[in-house]
């Protein structure tokens, strides 16, 4: 069967990760000089970097005790407004280091009064040269238009800058990771629900795709992907928002799409979730969460054995196959979505 350059570079992936990892974990003593003179973390990034920076969020939130919010740029590049950031650490996420925007933002953030670090796959990119501490990823050059590599090595790199903000976790976990995720290749294409869930989707007009807490960056990147690489409508939601409203369109034509991690305590709500989408007749496929989730879904794809706080950077990867399957048995080709440059521009 033809594949594409997007299964390809999914195939990059553990080697992609256990360079970055590598490279910057030597890297943690510059992020606590930061971390020592900041309290709180803005992330400023788009498209699937922003997707990488509720991730981030989340991780600092739940394991640092610090506030860490996502940046509006238009404040910056269009309202022209300075705001009082002193004692805030700036991070901002680009794969290519050359969005203007995200550029733009970060050099206003370090002229309001942060510090400043940047995460791109980018060496040498105008991001790079900007930031503080620039942690460039190794996920070398990357072709196909939806991120793969770059995303989950730019989780990577978070993971490192959590670590030297006072996450508390072991970087061996971490260290686990490149393993972890070739396993879970293999074990996602050998699965037999990877058919069954490419084939219901591809009876469809979307989805919607929801987690909760650490894992719900994994939901917005999978409902991302779903989007621009099959042409579906996809709805990224925690379910908690789900549930307040949105849920009224799950039915036979919207099934669910549900991450999570396992150990995860949101992960009891994931499962319930499930139970209640089956109950009104509608299916509910499973990314993660161990045998209690797949128990309750119509079908579910492995997650991968890793705790919590770096499970992200696994999770994501049995929805990357799950696209390229789908959007190839749709007869799209992945690797170039229509619409869509590898460097988007936006002001």
């Amino acid at each position: 069967m033809t594949t594409s350059r997007m299964r390809a570079e999914i195939g990059e992936q553990p080697e992609a990760l256990r360079r970055t990892i590598e490279a910057l974990l030597p890297r943690v003593p510059e992020i606590e000089r930061l971390a020592a003179e900041t309290r709180q973390v803005l992330f400023i990034a788009r498209g699937s970097s922003d997707n990488a920076a509720v991730y981030g969020r989340y991780l600092i939130e739940s394991h640092a005790g610090r506030l860490a919010t996502l940046a509006a740029p238009s404040i910056a590049t269009t309202y022209g407004r300075r705001l009082d950031l002193d004692g805030v650490l700036a991070v901002a996420i680009s794969q290519s280091g050359k969005t203007e925007e995200i550029v733009e933002t970060l050099a206003w953030a370090k002229d309001c009064g942060a510090r400043t670090v940047a995460v791109t796959n980018g060496e040498g990119s105008p991001l790079a040269e900007a930031a503080e501490v620039p942690l460039v990823t190794l996920a070398g050059d990357e072709l196909a238009v939806p991120a793969t590599k770059t995303y989950t090595t730019q989780l990577a790199a978070l993971a490192v800058l959590g670590l030297g903000l006072g996450i508390g976790q072991d970087p061996a976990d971490l260290r686990r990771v490149p393993d972890e995720v070739e396993g879970l290749i293999r074990a996602t294409e050998a699965s037999p629900a990877l058919g069954r869930i490419v084939e219901a989707l591809a009876q469809v007009p979307g989805a919607v795709v929801s987690g909760r807490g650490i894992a719900f960056g994994t939901a917005l990147e999978l409902a991302l992907k779903i989007k621009e690489a099959c042409y579906l409508h996809a709805m990224g939601l925690s379910y908690a928002d789900l549930l307040h409203g949105p849920i009224a369109v799950v039915d036979d034509q919207t099934p669910a799409l549900l991450v999570a991690a396992e150990g995860s305590p949101t992960l009891s709500g994931t499962i319930a979730l499930a139970e209640r989408v089956r109950g009104a007749g509608a299916e509910a496929f499973g990314f993660g969460g161990g045998s209690g989730l797949a128990q309750a879904s119509t079908a579910a794809l492995p997650g991968p054995d890793l705790p919590e706080w770096v499970a992200p950077l696994g999770l994501i990867v049995p929805g990357q196959i799950m696209v390229e399957n789908l959007a190839r048995r749709l007869g799209i080709d992945p690797d170039v979505p229509r619409g869509l440059n590898k460097v988007t521009q936006t002001d």
